[in-house]
């Protein structure tokens, strides 16, 4: 079924995310407010909420990244996120995860990372690049892998195993 586009009065398909001519998001609704989710709290340090979680996109179309001390969404900043995509300062997880510690498929923390493909001072997973790494491939210092095993690491990592 075809409408005119709210903005620029082109016909266009009900289903159209937006319009081949303009770019409006959703042409075919009265209005659009974007979709998804977003909720802050009022408490703030510094300026930033204490809790805030998005995802979706507003109504221009842009995606919705949570900023926030805690900060949770598919896009996220913050000091501590839960993210599909999150920079937490301090602790960052998710599919990719960055930040001090990190626990993600791909984790790129600082001080320590835990994933599928991690990095950090410490990390752990099946690729490593690290100062002291375990995992099945690394680059590092002082790894634990299938073809190394450095004692530095086997003293770091074997009081963290149960047996």
């Amino acid at each position: 079924m075809l409408k005119p586009c709210r903005e620029c009065e082109t016909h266009v398909s009900t289903q159209a995310a937006t319009c081949p001519r303009c770019g409006a998001p959703r042409p075919t609704q009265l209005s659009f407010r974007g979709w998804g989710y977003e909720w802050k709290s009022r408490q703030q340090i510094a300026g930033w909420p204490l809790i805030h979680i998005a995802f979706g996109r507003n109504a221009d179309g842009r995606l919705r990244v949570a900023r926030g001390i805690i900060a949770i969404g598919q896009f996220a900043v913050g000091l501590f996120t839960l993210a599909q995509f999150g920079v937490g300062l301090v602790f960052g997880v998710g599919q990719f995860s960055f930040g001090l510690i990190a626990v993600g498929q791909i984790a790129g923390g600082l001080a320590f990372g835990l994933g599928q493909l991690a990095s950090g001072y410490v990390a752990i997973g099946q690729m490593v690049l690290a100062g002291y790494g375990l995992g099945q491939f690394g680059l590092g210092l002082h790894l634990w892998t299938v073809n190394q095993t450095d004692p530095a690491a086997l003293a770091v990592f074997r009081p963290w195993l149960p047996w």
